[in-house]
């Protein structure tokens, strides 16, 4: 089993389990999964968190590769630039309106100031900042 974060069209959050990904398909194509809050059938994938598992037998796993955070990191931010909507220096004004139901929520990325993002603290909203890395130095990885 596996478990795997979605989204609806009306951007509620939440997790279900699958067999496999080829299961998730299906039932997503056949609109069998549905939002627990609105319940919404045009739903999909997001970008889950990563997780590490251990184990107390550290001599029973071995990794044969380590792990590339450079490539990692570019990849979420590729993702990020992918599918979220730039809305510049009007981020935390466009985070207020979705919080407050002016505008639809959506993924968004931009530019806050500090007094902004206190601001967003201060009202409940949650966000992180990703560091994007200047075009050329992408390139060169």
């Amino acid at each position: 089993m596996i478990a795997f974060d979605l989204e609806c069209s009306a951007g509620h959050l939440f997790e279900a389990w699958f067999n496999n990904m080829q299961s998730f398909q299906e039932q997503n194509a056949k609109k069998l999964i549905s939002c627990p809050y609105c319940n919404d059938t045009v739903i999909r994938k997001v970008l889950s968190p990563v997780a590490v598992k251990t184990t107390s037998r550290l001599d029973t796993v071995r990794q044969t590769e380590p792990i590339d955070y450079p490539r990692l990191a570019r990849e979420i931010v590729d993702y990020v630039e992918k599918n979220f909507d730039d809305v510049g220096t009007d981020f935390a004004r466009e985070a207020l309106k979705m919080h407050y139901d002016v505008t639809e929520k959506r993924n968004i990325r931009g530019l806050a100031t500090a007094q902004e993002e206190e601001v967003l603290r201060e009202e409940g909203i949650g966000f992180f900042k990703i560091p994007i890395p200047k075009s050329d130095d992408r390139e060169k990885n």
